[in-house]
């Protein structure tokens, strides 16, 4: 699932800055993050970049767009085909991911 930011947005910023994909823009009132740019940092990190920062805690997994972890490592890898070290990660399938958090 992507991540979604919700309408709790104080408009500071924090978020966009950390996002490995450049999946989150200004909005008219708020920020928005693009789902088909938004890996939820598979791969990346273990948690999402965006949450890590925000403030008042409005980046959340968005309940409409599910997605697994293999189709968020997939699209890491399609946005950043020259990432050696992703892809090289993922194909010793050893990446930082949410998902895999104990």
């Amino acid at each position: 699932m992507a991540t979604h930011i919700t309408e709790d947005c104080i408009n500071c910023g924090a978020c966009e800055p950390e996002c490995p994909n450049s999946a989150i823009s200004e909005g008219d009132d708020i920020y928005v993050i693009d789902p088909d740019l938004c890996t939820e940092c598979v791969g990346f990190y273990d948690q999402e970049a965006c949450q890590a920062v925000c403030p008042v805690e409005c980046c959340l997994p968005d309940p409409d767009n599910v997605e697994t972890e293999a189709k968020l490592m997939e699209r890491a890898l399609r946005l950043h085909p020259d990432h050696a070290e992703l892809g090289q990660r993922a194909a010793a399938n050893d990446y930082p991911s949410r998902f895999r958090k104990t």
